[in-house]
């Protein structure tokens, strides 16, 4: 009895490490994203610039027809600035990109694009947070895949580095595109 006493604290503890050994073998980036293969949360949000047609705000229905990308991006992000030369070149090919300024003031957004260049279509302003919840954000930059149905079908948490763009986001594009 007083070795099984003994044995169990060790016993445990040689559990637990096998636990967080199991553990630091997922990557981190990879959360499961409720919102794969289901409809874009609906929404319609203003601007940064209400005056301004690119930056006059949009609304979810807006992102249907063709395969599209929405990023959620903040003039207070320290990756944004990383990942624009990307977001820049895959406007430059033809890829729809749409712009959803989180928690940031149009005005900080506005002053950004200025200063970064704007490769978005159209760029939308959430203030309070309230649609970045319902797409499940859980920081800056974030990317989501919508086909042309309006379906969410690849969320992309963190910046999208130039490897990620050629061997996952531009290949996954080009089979949205090719489905009926």
């Amino acid at each position: 009895m007083k070795r099984l006493l003994f044995l169990l604290p060790i016993l445990g503890f040689v559990g637990l490490i096998g636990v967080f050994g199991v553990g630091l073998t997922h990557d981190p980036k990879l959360l499961p994203s409720q919102l794969i293969d289901r409809p874009l949360p609906e929404f319609a949000l203003p601007g940064i610039d209400e005056g301004s047609e690119q930056n006059g705000g949009f609304a979810s229905a807006s992102i249907r027809g063709e395969p599209a990308l929405l990023n959620v991006f903040a003039s207070w992000c320290a990756a944004c600035p990383q990942e624009h030369p990307v977001l820049t070149q895959i406007a430059s090919e033809g890829v729809p990109v749409y712009g959803l300024a989180w928690k940031d003031e149009p005005a900080d957004s506005r002053q950004w694009l200025e200063k970064w260049g704007n490769p978005y279509i159209k760029v939308a302003a959430d203030q309070q947070g309230r649609t970045a919840i319902d797409l499940g954000v859980t920081g800056v930059p974030e990317t989501f895949i919508v086909d042309k149905a309006g379906r969410v079908r690849y969320k992309q948490i963190g910046p999208i580095s130039p490897q990620e763009w050629e061997g996952k986001i531009k290949p996954l594009l080009a089979q949205l595109r090719a489905e009926a």
